[in-house]
């Protein structure tokens, strides 16, 4: 199939559709507009449905009622949008159903700025809402890779039956590149839901459900969530290694739009001398700490690099675990970094000046 030029919302919304999915609920907030508007005109095209609800917290609230049903549907917001939404997604991970949620993230907090940030790493990665759950986590660092991480989220979301969330930048999410959609589902082929609440006709009924009255059955409910999560741990670990041959003086560590700026200072810092090499995770949740443990141990130094204040850096400094110094480097509030900022970075580190 031939590539085609496409907004990064566009492409987001035509990767769920060829996923199977045929049932949007969503309300408008910028930087990520365009998936439900992209969605408004080509679901009717595919016998699909869009709603806009009233409010976040509906369309939160109308996705739990169809992932019961067993339908493949999703969401987009935005970071404010995604904070009133987090209620109904702790309940959707109580319930165990699953859901994708595409979050293009503006700068905060409160109402913010609709320019691109990564400020929402720890309510996306940590949970977010109430109680203890968690979701997968997909970080894709160009469109094509937005609209496959968004094809696999569906497959990720019904083999653990949980939420899964996209987190993209607003630059992902504006940007225009070429992508090719490697694959289309028929919903009628997906796999089976026994668990979906389709009608009781030949079997007993199924409950859908995230209230646990009996305090001794919430336990057990919350520590076969937590077996989940660690399975989760063990088979879905992603990331990317670029330029780690051999032993480095620095190594960055970014994710989404902040790697690709990465790449361009680590070739900068190679006509100055200067070996370095990027980590980029792709899963955000499960971490993939244990390969960037090892990656940091052929550097020097290691540079987290983020549109926000410091959120990722956490993890990255619990996963290096003192084995070598872990520096930061973030711009916020809409506000990017530029590859020049990032080698001035890099050669203080070094003991050059930036």
């Amino acid at each position: 199939m031939a590539k085609k030029l496409m907004k990064g919302c566009e492409a987001i919304g035509e990767a769920a559709i060829r996923a199977g999915c045929r049932l949007f609920f969503g309300y408008p907030i910028t930087p990520q507009n365009e998936i439900p508007e992209y969605m408004a005109a080509r679901l009717p095209q595919v016998g699909g449905t869009f709603v806009q609800a009233e409010s976040e917290v509906a369309a939160s609230n109308m996705l739990y009622g169809a992932a019961g049903a067993g339908c493949r549907c999703f969401t987009s917001s935005s970071s404010p949008g995604i904070s009133l939404m987090m209620e109904g997604i702790s309940y959707i991970a109580g319930a165990e159903l699953p859901v994708v949620i595409v979050n293009i993230m503006r700068g905060g907090p409160g109402l913010g700025g609709i320019l691109p940030s990564q400020s929402d790493y720890f309510q996306a990665v940590k949970g977010g809402g109430h109680g203890d759950y968690r979701c997968l986590v997909l970080a894709p660092s160009t469109v094509q890779e937005a609209a496959d991480l968004v094809q696999e989220a569906f497959d990720l979301a019904d083999t653990y039956r949980n939420p899964v969330i996209v987190l993209g930048d607003g630059l992902i999410g504006q940007m225009m590149e070429p992508v090719e959609f490697k694959r289309s589902v028929n919903p009628e082929d997906l796999p089976s839901k026994p668990w979906a609440t389709t009608g009781a006709k030949g079997r007993k009924p199924n409950i859908i459900n995230s209230l646990y009255l009996d305090p001794e059955k919430l336990e057990a409910h919350n520590w076969a969530l937590a077996a989940k999560y660690a399975a989760m741990a063990k088979s879905e670990c992603r990331h990317e290694e670029w330029n780690l041959d051999g032993e480095m003086d620095v190594l960055f560590v970014a994710y989404g739009t902040v790697a690709r700026i990465c790449k361009t200072a680590i070739e900068a810092l190679k006509e100055r001398g200067v070996k370095a090499g990027l980590f980029r995770p792709i899963t955000l949740f499960p971490y993939p700490g244990e390969a960037l443990g090892n990656a940091a141990e052929k550097a020097a130094h290691v540079l987290v690099s983020e549109l926000s204040c410091g959120q990722m850096v956490e993890d990255a400094r619990y996963h290096v675990a003192g084995k070598r110094p872990v520096a930061f480097y973030g711009r916020a509030g809409g506000m990017i970094m530029t590859p020049e900022e990032l080698v001035d970075e890099a050669l203080k580190l070094v003991g050059r000046q930036g």
